[in-house]
C-alpha cells in the first residue's frame, strides 16, 4: 500500500464516515474476521442477528407490527433461517402502498432513495445510517480482497442520472482527496469512447469501476484502434449494476489486462454478493439473507433458478424482510476455495424480464445464444426483445464483415434450438443499441410475464 492510500484509507475516508456518523470503519473491521468463520458459524451468527432485527421490527415498525400479529409469528422463537419462510414475500407495491407503515416508530433518522427505474417500475424508500454503514463496509471489504483500496486510484465509469445529477462541490472534493474519478458515460459515441479512452491512460487507475457494458465499448474501441490498455498497472476491473457476459469479461481482460470483478446489489437490495479473486461470488451473510424462491415464494435449494429474496438484517427504520427484487439466481452450496466461509452465489441470471422462455414456458439460459453472437464475425452488438413464447425480435449492429445469408440461417436456428421451432424471429439492424432511461444497456428484454408463462424450470 502506497503512502497516500494508507492515509487516505486509514485517515481521511474514516474521517469523512465520522463526520457523516456512520460507523463504517468499526463494521468493516467486524466484517473482516467474521468472513473467516465456518459457515456454520456464520449461520448461527445470522439467526441470532435475524432473531434481533425482526424482534425490532415486530416492536417498532406498525406494518410488521400488525403482520406478525395476524400470522401468530414470534420473532423472539426465531431458531432456524427457514422460519422466515412463515413470512409473506415483501413487494414493491406493498412498499408504495404501505410506505408510512414502514417506517419505524420512534423515528430514526432516514434518507430517501429510489430505484433507476430500469425495468419501468422505480421505486422510492428509506435507508438509515446504520444500513448505509453496513453496505459501505460490505463493498470496502470486497475491495480489499483484490489488493486495492480506497485511495488507490479509481475510474469510475458511470450513466445513472441517480449519481450524475448529485455531483455537488463537496462530492467532487471528496473524489478528488481519495483519487476516484468519475467519468459520465451515459453518452457512448465515438467522439465519447476516444475521449474516454484518452481519460483512462492519462489517469493511471488500479481499479476501474462500472457497468460492464460500457467498459466493453470503451475497450473494444480501443482493441479496434490499436491502443494499448495494458500497460497501465491496471489491478482490477468491478463490474456492476447490470448482468455481465462471459464475453463480456473475456474483452475487458484482454484489453485492460486485469482481472475481473462481478458485484451484485442494488440500493434497494443492499450490497448482496461480490466475487473475490479465487472465484467465489460471496453472499454478505453478516448483513443480508439470501433466499431463491419460487413461483410461490417457496425457498429453493442450491443449483435452481428462482427469484431473488433479500432480508437486510440491518435496514433500520426501514425494513425489508423477503424483498423481491426482480432478480433471477441460482445458490450455490459449494465453499470457495479462498477459505472463507461466506455462502456463494452461484448465477446471477438477470431481471426477472430479462430471461428468456421457451415456448413451452421455461426458463432459457441466454449465454448459448449469446456466445453464438458475440463470435460471429462483424456483430458489434445485439439485443434481444421478446414479445411473447412465439415471437421474438433481435437487434444486430454489425459491420463490413458480416455475412447477412450465412449469419442470419445459423442465428435462427441457435433461437429455435433452445426457444422450441416454433418461434419467430425478426431480424433488425441497427445502428447503435440505445441504453434504457437508467444509463444501463439490457441485452435481453421480455415482455412476459413470468407468472403468466407459468412455472419457471430449466429446460
Amino acid at each position: 500500500m502506497g503512502l497516500y492510500t494508507a492515509f487516505a484509507a486509514h485517515v481521511l475516508f474514516p474521517l469523512h464516515e465520522r463526520l457523516k456518523r456512520h460507523d463504517t470503519v468499526a463494521v468493516k473491521r467486524e466484517l473482516e474476521r467474521t468472513q473467516w468463520l465456518k459457515p456454520a458459524e456464520l449461520q448461527s451468527l445470522q439467526i441470532d442477528r435475524l432473531r434481533v432485527f425482526l424482534t425490532d421490527c415486530g416492536q417498532h415498525v406498525p406494518y410488521y407490527r400488525a403482520l406478525f400479529k395476524s400470522t401468530s409469528f414470534d420473532p423472539s422463537r426465531v431458531t432456524s433461517l427457514s422460519d422466515l419462510a412463515r413470512l409473506p414475500i415483501l413487494t414493491k407495491d406493498i412498499i408504495r402502498r404501505e410506505f408510512d407503515n414502514l417506517k419505524s416508530t420512534p423515528a430514526v433518522p432516514l434518507k430517501m432513495f429510489s430505484t433507476t427505474g430500469s425495468t419501468g417500475d422505480p421505486l422510492r424508500f428509506c435507508i438509515s445510517k446504520t444500513r448505509v454503514s453496513h453496505d459501505v463496509a460490505a463493498k470496502w471489504r470486497a475491495t480489499r480482497w483484490w489488493d486495492v483500496d480506497i485511495g488507490d486510484r479509481e475510474m469510475v465509469i458511470w450513466s445513472s442520472p441517480i449519481e450524475l445529477t448529485k455531483q455537488d462541490r463537496m462530492k467532487q472534493v471528496r473524489d478528488w482527496l481519495l483519487r476516484s474519478k468519475l467519468v459520465p458515460s451515459a453518452a457512448m459515441s465515438a467522439a465519447d469512447i476516444e475521449r474516454y479512452i484518452a481519460d483512462i491512460r492519462a489517469f493511471r487507475p488500479a481499479m476501474l469501476f462500472g457497468y460492464p457494458s460500457s467498459m466493453t465499448l470503451i475497450a473494444q474501441q480501443a482493441e479496434k484502434r490499436g491502443i494499448r490498455m495494458n500497460d497501465l498497472d491496471i489491478k482490477v476491473a468491478f463490474c456492476t449494476a447490470e448482468r455481465m457476459y462471459p464475453h463480456q469479461a473475456d474483452v475487458l481482460r484482454r484489453v485492460f489486462g486485469c482481472p475481473v470483478a462481478d458485484g451484485y446489489g442494488g440500493r434497494d437490495s443492499g450490497f448482496i454478493a461480490h466475487a473475490c479473486p479465487a472465484g467465489g461470488s460471496h453472499i454478505t451473510a453478516e448483513d443480508i439473507v439470501v433466499e431463491i424462491v419460487d413461483d410461490l415464494g417457496r425457498p429453493l435449494p442450491p443449483g435452481e433458478p428462482g427469484e431473488v429474496v433479500v432480508t437486510h438484517l440491518y435496514s433500520t427504520g426501514f425494513p425489508f424482510v423477503r424483498y423481491k427484487n426482480g432478480d433471477v439466481a441460482v445458490l450455490d452450496d459449494v465453499q470457495c476455495k479462498c477459505g472463507r466461509g461466506l455462502p456463494v452465489l452461484k448465477e446471477v441470471r438477470g431481471r426477472t424480464n430479462d430471461v428468456l422462455l421457451a415456448e413451452d414456458g421455461s426458463m432459457v439460459h441466454d449465454v448459448a445464444i449469446a456466445m453464438v453472437l458475440r463470435d460471429m464475425p462483424g456483430v458489434n452488438g445485439f439485443k434481444v426483445i421478446q414479445e411473447s413464447l412465439q415471437h421474438c425480435r433481435l437487434q444486430l449492429v454489425t459491420d463490413d464483415r458480416y455475412q447477412t445469408t450465412g449469419s442470419e440461417s445459423r442465428i435462427r436456428d441457435t433461437f429455435q434450438a433452445r426457444l422450441g421451432r416454433g418461434v419467430k424471429l425478426d431480424i433488425e439492424y441497427v445502428a447503435a443499441i440505445e441504453p434504457e432511461k437508467s444509463g444501463k444497456f439490457r441485452y435481453v428484454v421480455s415482455r412476459i410475464s413470468q407468472h403468466q408463462a407459468g412455472q419457471m424450470t430449466t429446460p
